[in-house]
């Protein structure tokens, strides 16, 4: 059972909800009165309240989902919460649905989308891990973050051919290595008042660190916000490649860590965001007819279930015309069929583009 001081905390923040009245995050659409009064009390066995759960929600009014998870045991104990907005973001998967097994596929059916190179700037393919026994962020405590750390360090450096290369954690990084890292757009920064919000960052920089190949084409992110990010990228539009190097490097870390996994909800992660696949491919891409009418742009990308950012991301401009476009599904389908609608979808979007010369 949580205890009383967290219990008030709950009721202070459950009462901020509901008075927020441009508030439209999906934690003020089902947190209702009912739902809150049936978890308020519950605790996870690591010690996880419906608070950890909510708190960057309440304190970021401005959220779009406002919820996080503090450990795998979270998403079955606050299910009356997480269930209905996992449904809402994941359109189509329902609460009685259960996410497919992992398949990647045949990874030859991938190819490069734009082998004249005149649209596609870079690809890019990631997914994210969590290690199985370790809770989130928000529960994480300073010695488990050094003890993960060591062990995707000591797996990271077994990795052969393509994938050989070197593990540089945060502490005590000098600042030359830290600015080549910058300038390769491979750090990661602290995080944003989100993820701060819901105790993500603490004992920062412990325990995180980024993983690079010889070729710089693969890297690992290290506690950052899950517990593992792994990211397949080069220039040019060779989706084919960049996938196939993803899939390599999964099944090798795999091997070595296992992850922790969801019957229903397939991989966990601390968003429920990016559960299932945790697969997101994107494309930088310059599209400047189709760009011109943004509408037109996001009709033909809402068809193969593609989500258009700006160039650095979410809540970014799109610079130079450069956007970034991935796959907005990642649970109810598989790894493959993720990748797939990313596929043809961007091959429509350059084919339109072209007949508007």
């Amino acid at each position: 059972m949580a205890d009383a001081a967290t219990i008030a905390k709950l009721e202070e923040g459950f009462k901020k909800l509901e008075a927020a009245t441009d508030c439209k995050s999906l934690l003020k659409k089902y947190l209702t009165k009912s739902v809150f009064d049936q978890l308020k009390d519950k605790k996870t066995d690591l010690g996880a309240t419906l608070l950890d759960v909510i708190q960057s929600g309440v304190e970021n009014l401005d959220s779009g989902v406002g919820v996080y998870a503090p450990d795998a045991q979270a998403y079955t104990l606050f299910a009356p919460l997480f269930d209905p907005i996992i449904e809402d973001y994941h359109k189509g998967f329902k609460q009685t649905g259960k996410h497919p097994n992992k398949d990647f596929g045949d990874v030859n059916q991938f190819v490069n989308v734009d082998p004249d190179g005149k649209f596609v700037i870079s690809t890019r393919v990631r997914c994210g891990r969590s290690m199985e026994g370790y809770p989130f962020n928000p529960c994480l405590t300073e010695a488990q973050y050094k003890e993960m750390e060591s062990k995707v360090s000591s797996t990271l450096s077994s990795l052969e051919g393509e994938l050989k290369g070197t593990y540089f954690p945060l502490t005590g990084m000098t600042k030359e290595v830290q600015q080549k890292l910058i300038d390769d757009h491979f750090l990661f920064k602290e995080g944003d008042r989100f993820l701060q919000a819901a105790n993500a960052c603490r004992y920062w920089p412990t325990g995180r660190g980024i993983y690079h190949n010889d070729n710089k084409t693969f890297l690992v992110w290290c506690n950052e916000e899950d517990h593992l990010r792994i990211i397949s990228m080069q220039m040019g539009g060779d989706l084919g490649q960049v996938y196939r190097r993803l899939v390599s490097a999964v099944n090798e870390i795999e091997k070595r860590v296992p992850f922790s996994h969801h019957d229903r909800l397939g991989f966990l992660t601390f968003c429920p965001t990016n559960l299932g696949t945790t697969v997101r491919a994107s494309v930088h891409i310059k599209l400047p007819k189709l760009a011109a009418n943004r509408e037109k742009l996001e009709e033909v990308a809402g068809k193969y279930s593609l989500q258009v950012r700006g160039t650095r991301g979410e809540h970014t401009e799109a610079e130079g015309g450069v956007y970034d476009i991935s796959n907005k599904r990642r649970m109810g389908l598989t790894e493959y069929q993720a990748v797939k609608e990313m596929q043809d979808g961007i091959i429509e979007l350059i084919k339109i583009e072209k007949e508007m010369q």
